[in-house]
């Protein structure tokens, strides 16, 4: 009898064992696999996400904070990069970091002239040289532009060799830009450059510098219009209201900076205000420069409609958009495994994850 009890109770013990070990591989196997390059699951499975790739908050130890902004848009098989950042170092440096592949992307659009936003281009350009960059037109712009030959005016009364062009000026006047090879396409108006994609042009003031153009982009998805903003110079209410007007739909979500660190207690919660009822704008996700204040302000509004965008973060769309940041998941998710906790802490990671 007593030797029954002990075989009972060692073979449980050796199930037990055998049991753990399966699982502990099948756990390891899962963190191998989510160290695959993105770029090589993509091509499996179409994403619908958003991840931010520049950005001067946020909690990934892999990437590198600086001023500025830039983001992937991964929505309705398409894959756009939003600005490139202030620097163009690092922002190659956050790129390898989230092992994102630049050289298939359908096109890319630059918000507006700020350097904290198109930084970034010349390792764009060294990685991808042909891809279709979308900014806006300005007079003198630095993505290069045109005038008409009529801007030079001439006097007949003066010799040819005084006079521009000797006095035979071309049709058609255009302007230089430092990336003159770069396949430019200006945004003269609001359009939509591909079905359910539409560039909103709109001028915004910026206090310490001329009136700048900005490009906002507005995707009609199945759940409703995710606005994507670099700026908002022009005031994310015009632009919220222009996207409205240009798909006839409610939006589903704003993300981007909103240029808040200039406003004050009261602004900001009168504007948070009306983004929440009087736009009915369903979800938020403020970056780069809303302002911490902003932050705060418009975390207590939305309150769980509020999605938290830091640097490296992903969001993932649809119906219900969730937040998830790569780096701090995958550590937990290594910490789990590697330690003695119970089981039921990796089976609930797995549930949330």
């Amino acid at each position: 009898m007593n030797f029954s009890l002990k075989s009972y109770a060692l073979a449980s013990v050796l199930s037990g064992v055998v049991l753990l070990l399966i699982f502990s591989s099948s756990l390891q196997s899962d963190s191998i696999a989510t160290e695959i390059p993105k770029k090589n699951l993509s091509q499996t499975s179409p994403k619908n996400q958003i991840t931010f790739l520049y950005d001067a908050f946020g909690h990934e130890e892999s990437m590198k904070k600086d001023w500025g902004f830039s983001a992937l848009l991964e929505v309705g098989g398409k894959r756009i990069l939003f600005d490139t950042g202030n620097n163009s170092e690092i922002f190659a440096h956050n790129i390898q970091a989230k092992e994102v592949d630049l050289t298939n992307l359908d096109f890319v659009v630059i918000s507006h002239r700020h350097g904290d936003h198109m930084g970034g281009l010349n390792y764009l350009l060294q990685t991808n040289p042909d891809v279709p960059i979308y900014v806006p037109k300005e007079n003198f712009g630095i993505f290069g532009s045109s005038f008409p030959g009529t801007f030079v005016k001439g006097n007949d009364s003066l010799p040819a060799d005084m006079r521009y062009f000797d006095g035979d000026p071309p049709e058609t006047l255009f302007f230089g830009t430092p990336w003159a090879e770069a396949n430019f396409n200006w945004v003269t108006e609001t359009t939509e450059i591909a079905p359910g994609f539409h560039l909103i042009l709109l001028k915004g003031a910026w206090g310490v510098d001329l009136d700048v153009m900005e490009v906002s982009l507005a995707i009609d998805t199945p759940d409703g219009v995710v606005l994507v903003v670099g700026c908002s110079h022009p005031t994310i209410e015009k632009i919220v209201k222009a996207a409205k007007d240009v798909t006839n739909k409610p939006i589903h979500l704003v993300l981007g900076g909103l240029h808040l660190l200039p406003s004050n207690n009261e602004e900001i919660k009168y504007l948070a205000t009306a983004l929440h009822d009087t736009f009915n704008i369903e979800k938020i996700a403020p970056v780069h420069c809303t302002g911490e204040l902003a932050f705060e302000i418009l975390k207590e509004t939305f309150g769980d409609r509020y999605l938290y965008a830091g640097l490296g973060t992903t969001i993932v769309l649809g119906q219900t958009p969730v937040s998830r940041s790569g780096d701090t998941d995958l550590k937990r998710y290594r910490e789990l495994v590697s330690s003695s906790k119970d089981v039921t802490d990796l089976k609930l990671f797995h549930h949330n994850h």
